[in-house]
């Protein structure tokens, strides 16, 4: 039989500061306005409680709940299920290393492993320092700049241990570091803030940008009519009839890149055989 630990209810969250809960509420109101329903402004308000306090509190939660009309179990089932809101308290910069497929095979599981120990964090910990939170994500959909990091979701791309290393480092330090592509560099309320919907109003962040590679457009392409024929892409080094040239192809990783484990001058590791 299992044992049932039966303890004190818990007390209601603590409310907003006056001030805080009317600037909030202004800005809630914003945000709802942009939809025909008002429950449909759920996420962005989310974010919106986020900025707030660097994570979802009870206290935005039932904020949330208060302004929409929503239970408290309503809107936690959702604060829950995306893992883009915090439940705790976490890092000025949150530091995702992709670790699905093509990152991982590419040094993806090699740089996470190296920042574990590099930083002595587990995966979703913080810095005592309160600086840097480590996770592993499973896409940044940027495959063709892998191994991918990103730090408040903006992109740090073709990356090796080393290079991942001096991030965080320098995040920590308090040094500048600069996206591949996206915006600058801000804390984590702040990017909570604009994904709630708000203008970044920093100079030169709007104009800031950044596309996808060659490989990620070749559908669009394909779908507007502007590529040419299918091309058949033979394997890596397989054998051709005399006088075939190899076929182009527009991945950015055809060929062996010095910033991805393909490269013999900056290895992930050794890989494991199979069943270990």
């Amino acid at each position: 039989m299992t044992d049932v630990q039966l303890g004190m209810p818990q007390l209601p969250p603590p409310a907003y500061p006056d001030e805080v809960r009317e600037r909030l509420t202004a800005d809630a109101r914003e945000i709802i306005g942009r939809y025909p329903d008002s429950r449909s402004a759920l996420l962005p308000l989310l974010h919106l409680v986020q900025s707030e306090e660097g994570y979802v509190t009870r206290t935005g939660i039932g904020f949330c709940a208060d302004v929409l009309e929503l239970t408290t179990a309503e809107v936690t089932a959702v604060a829950t299920f995306y893992s883009m809101y915090r439940r705790k308290p976490s890092g000025d910069y949150q530091v995702g290393v992709c670790t699905n497929t093509l990152c991982a095979v590419l040094g993806g599981d090699a740089i996470f492993a190296a920042l574990q120990e590099h930083l002595e964090l587990g995966n979703g910990e913080t810095t005592e320092d309160g600086k840097v939170t480590l996770e592993h994500i499973e896409c940044n959909a940027a495959c063709d700049f892998a191994p991918v990091v990103m730090i408040n979701w903006e992109f740090f791309d073709n990356q090796t241990i080393e290079s991942a290393k001096r991030l965080v480092d320098d995040l920590r330090a308090g040094r500048k570091v600069v996206p591949t592509r996206g915006a600058p560099l801000c804390d984590f309320k702040q990017t909570a803030r604009t994904l709630a919907g708000f203008p970044d109003e920093r100079p030169g962040a709007t104009a800031a940008g950044g596309s996808a590679g060659p490989a990620s457009l070749a559908g669009l392409r394909l779908a507007k009519g502007e590529a040419g024929p299918g091309r058949v892409v033979t394997q890596r080094g397989a054998d051709r009839p005399a006088g075939e040239q190899p076929a182009e192809h527009p991945s950015s990783h055809d060929a062996p890149q010095q910033t991805s484990a393909s490269d013999p001058h900056h290895p992930a590791g050794p890989a494991a055989e199979e069943g270990e």
